[in-house]
């Protein structure tokens, strides 16, 4: 372990590496502040200038921005009430309260010293649990990685945050999607129509950049300005020794919660801060303090959710399976770069893969001296007007996406893919789901082909086999409670009350 991490931080601490960390952390810090925009968008609209850097900087930087903007979203929904993120909307519940009690400064310190500790730990977790992971995944075969994503896709429908129905059909679309090309085994095009260009397939970038990066454009254009409102007094910069008493334990329990939920597939950083907070929320011993600036309601999903951002890594690096729509985008960066992410990349890389783990130590470490001291001006930022924000970033994304290929088509299946997203946002269609169809459904076909060929077309060659047994009998199961009518309804209900 400690050889290990000495080759992490060696490759961390290399000029470029810091560089590019200290940019993620601070793009993904200024995404968080700015309503609206989130981690998925912004990674979708910077994944052609990855193409130019070595592997290992260009997903450094990426995960930079992913944890990062779990800081950023703090600032604004503390001060302004205004959270940048999903999961910023708990803080803003409690946050906001406590700045209007004059106690903004105390909320600001919970927030940063809470993701601090939590993206420690987590990525503490994702060094330790990695190789291990990795030793248990290389017994895999593919009727156990068919069956692990089978998993993956239908526990991500439960977890999603839409309605369990409207996720499956995200879940089929995207998967006919990535059937869009050529046959590798037959070298037969399928679903092309006629149309050359699509005989590699739909480009996952440009797919990726229209779906939520020009989407989400959109959306902000179609709904009305309200960003700068008043700015609360910001106070002392540290908490009281009763603030310490509540912020602390839920600190830990957020931390807990946040790395166990951001494992799971349709998991992270926002269902974890709901999980906390609902945990907070049960456990208080002063309920009556929750909605009016309970600090234990503000540092426990601020924990969590930066634990559920950095834990969603570990079956990333170490199965090669997304468990949300930003790991989705850490898995097609890393395809792009020609490395394949799963268990055989702890050997083949482990300079990306060690290297990538103390970049999180590091980066959490540049949040904190990025977030705390520059409250001002991460404000301030919030003045811009945003019709002269979005100009520029529609002209880059439409460079980026003719440079993939030097191809006007690209830009074509860009503005398709941006109407599609705007299409499903207005129908309250999650689109997380489809990314994950698209990216994991190529390879679940691969490894079924794959296993059928090995056992010479038998089918239970996915019941003999003990694990793709256990893994397909709970993805049944979960199958099962997915349809449940108890549990839709529960889940429908718990949506209504976070949309309030």
């Amino acid at each position: 372990m400690l050889e290990n991490l000495a080759l992490g931080f060696d490759v961390a601490l290399s000029y470029q590496n810091l560089l590019f960390a200290f940019l993620g952390a601070l793009i993904g810090t200024a995404i968080g502040v700015l309503p609206g925009l989130g981690p998925t968008a912004t990674i979708s609209l910077l994944l052609p200038l990855t193409f130019g850097q070595e592997p290992v900087t260009a997903i450094i930087m990426l995960a930079g921005i992913y944890y990062g903007a779990q800081y950023g979203g703090s600032t604004t929904a503390i001060l302004l009430n205004l959270p940048g993120e999903i999961s910023g909307v708990i803080t803003a519940i409690e946050g906001h309260q406590m700045a209007r009690q004059g106690r903004a400064g105390a909320a600001l310190a919970a927030a940063a010293l809470g993701s601090f500790f939590a993206g420690t730990v987590s990525t503490a977790v994702v060094a330790a649990a990695g190789p291990a992971l990795t030793a248990v995944a290389l017994s895999f075969g593919p009727p156990e990685y068919f069956a692990l994503m089978a998993l993956g896709l239908i526990v991500s429908c439960v977890l999603s945050q839409g309605n369990v129905l409207k996720s499956v059909a995200m879940v089929a679309f995207g998967v006919s999607l990535g059937f869009v090309g050529t046959d590798v085994q037959t070298g037969q095009q399928r679903f092309t129509f006629g149309v050359p260009e699509l005989s590699d397939g739909v480009n996952f970038v440009v797919l990726a950049m229209g779906l939520f990066g020009i989407s989400e454009i959109v959306v902000n254009l179609t709904t009305p300005e309200n960003r700068v409102g008043a700015v609360a007094k910001r106070g002392a910069l540290w908490l009281s020794k009763e603030e310490w008493r509540y912020a602390a334990p839920a600190s830990v329990r957020g931390t807990v919660l946040g790395t166990i939920l951001g494992i799971l597939p349709g998991g992270g950083a926002s269902i974890s801060a709901f999980g906390s907070y609902m945990l907070e929320r049960k456990i208080t011993r002063r309920p009556e303090k929750f909605g009016h600036g309970a600090i234990e309601g503000l540092a426990g999903p601020e924990s969590a959710n930066n634990a559920g951002a950095q834990s969603a890594f570990i079956p990333l690096l170490t199965l090669g399976i997304p468990s949300n729509a930003v790991m989705a985008l850490m898995t097609g960066a890393l395809i792009i770069q020609g490395i394949q992410p799963g268990p055989r990349m702890i050997e083949a890389q482990p300079g990306l893969f060690w290297g990538l783990i103390c970049s999180m130590w590091i980066g959490n470490v540049m949040l904190l001296i990025i977030n705390l001291p520059m409250v001002g001006l991460w404000v301030q930022l919030l003045r811009v007007p945003y019709k002269y924000m979005y100009i520029s970033i529609l002209v880059f994304c439409c460079i980026g996406a003719y440079s993939l290929n030097n191809n006007i088509f690209d830009i074509y299946v860009m503005a398709a893919a941006s109407v599609l997203g705007y299409v499903l946002t207005r129908l309250q269609f999650d689109s997380a789901p489809l990314l994950l169809g698209f990216v994991l459904g190529p390879m679940m076909e691969e490894h079924l082909r794959r296993a059928m060929l090995l056992s010479r077309g038998d089918w239970m060659t996915f019941i003999e086999r003990p694990i793709s047994a256990s893994l397909l009998a709970i993805a049944a199961l979960a199958l099962v409670l997915m349809l449940s009518p108890a549990l839709r309804r529960k889940k429908d209900e718990a949506l209504a009350e976070e949309a309030t």
